[in-house]
């Protein structure tokens, strides 16, 4: 069967929540991708920040096969070898106290909601806390996620939600200051945002929010789903600010491609928060994802992920601000690492359209926006071949 009607079958069968680009991926090699029709493709969307490890990494690979020879499901009724060794890894690197693995980025978000939820009605038996969340956040497709995702386009069909959720500007400390109140519980916030136009955190607020939760035993939640797991240069995004969270979620990267994520806590808000009973998974934490977080732990020590995420980052950086002085449309860049965006003056669908044309994947972050989010493991050589593709696709 050819592309067209493989994307005639879909079309008739799949539920049209997404406006999906016009081609069928079959297999990956490396940091590139192939069609049905066997066309390549340089990938700089690694599956929205997912594959960091590229496709076909051997050690990630029989990683999951020998996990599926052993077993791969079992409840958390039980404990399982792959689950414990991925949380002993997980906390080691994050610098957290407890997790709680979950299926997906948006279940982690929930999880931390009904951490902060809990940590405060155990102060003094009310319900009606308020947390304050940024304009222009993202942080998933449930009920509770919305809530507190600062696009309205997103949430207007879908109230009332969750409640008591206010929103504030991105790196406005006295925004958050006006929002507070004596019933905020918790500040949730991307620590670079990512589908809101990869806009990082500045310390001057990053640091002012941290002191102003110390202050007022409110809970600073950080949302590292897109920008956690290395993809900053640094293992977790928050690293880089030196400003530890009470609550942090945690996706994507953490499995490379199995779905699952995790919501992580300090001891103070483990101690004091959740208990045997408050929150569940049936797939949270089975043995195969644990299998793939402890897969993609072992190669990041082993291709130091993070030095190369640093060195070729700041290339992408250099390179990326030399198109943004050619290119007269090009109105903007930001990011750090390979979590990078070009803001335009005209919408970019027509552009990343153009540049699958030319083997070249790319995906936008709202509709003036490139972002540009590669496997980990991409080369300087990458960057120039990708640049060559996309200065063709704008020309």
């Amino acid at each position: 069967m050819g592309m067209k009607e493989y994307i005639e079958e879909a079309e008739s069968a799949l539920l049209h929540t997404y406006n999906r680009y016009q081609v069928v991926l079959d297999r990956g090699d490396g940091v590139y991708l192939y069609d049905t029709d066997g066309k390549k493709y340089l990938d700089f969307c690694a599956g929205i920040a997912v594959f960091a490890l590229g496709y076909q990494d051997k050690v990630y690979n029989d990683a999951l096969k020998n996990q599926i020879d052993k077993v791969i499901h079992t409840s958390n009724y039980y404990y399982n070898v792959p689950a414990i060794e991925a949380a002993k890894s997980l906390l080691k690197a994050s610098k957290m106290d407890r997790v709680f693995f979950t299926n997906s980025g948006a279940e982690a978000v929930e999880g931390a909601i009904k951490a902060a939820r809990k940590y405060a009605y155990l102060k003094d038996g009310s319900t009606d806390h308020e947390i304050i969340a940024m304009e222009h956040s993202f942080h998933g497709r449930t009920m509770g996620a919305l809530s507190i995702t600062g696009n309205p386009k997103y949430r207007e069909a879908f109230q009332p939600l969750i409640g008591n959720v206010k929103f504030a500007t991105m790196n406005d400390l006295e925004s958050v200051k006006a929002n507070i109140t004596d019933k905020t519980c918790a500040i949730f916030l991307e620590t670079v945002q990512g589908e809101g136009g990869i806009y990082p955190a500045t310390d001057e607020f990053l640091k002012g929010i941290r002191e102003i939760c110390d202050e007022k035993d409110i809970l600073l939640i950080l949302d590292e789903i897109q920008c956690g797991m290395g993809r900053t240069g640094y293992m977790f995004a928050w690293h880089k600010y030196g400003v530890k969270p009470d609550i942090m979620t945690s996706a994507k990267g953490l499995t490379a491609g199995v779905a699952g994520g995790a919501f992580l806590l300090n001891k103070k808000v483990a101690d004091n928060s959740l208990v045997a009973g408050d929150h569940g998974t049936t797939y949270g934490g089975n043995p195969l994802a644990a299998a793939a977080t402890n897969a993609v732990f072992k190669r990041f020590d082993e291709l130091n992920i993070l030095d190369n995420v640093k060195e070729v980052g700041d290339y992408l950086f250099e390179k990326l601000e030399e198109l943004m002085n050619e290119n007269e449309d090009i109105i903007a860049h930001r990011g750090i690492g390979l979590m990078q965006g070009l803001e335009f003056k005209i919408p970019v669908g027509p552009i990343i359209n153009k540049c699958m044309d030319n083997g070249l994947i790319l995906i936008n972050a709202g509709t003036n926006i490139i972002r540009f989010v590669p496997p980990l493991v991409i080369t300087k050589q990458n960057v120039d071949d990708m640049l060559v593709i996309l200065k063709k696709s704008l020309a």
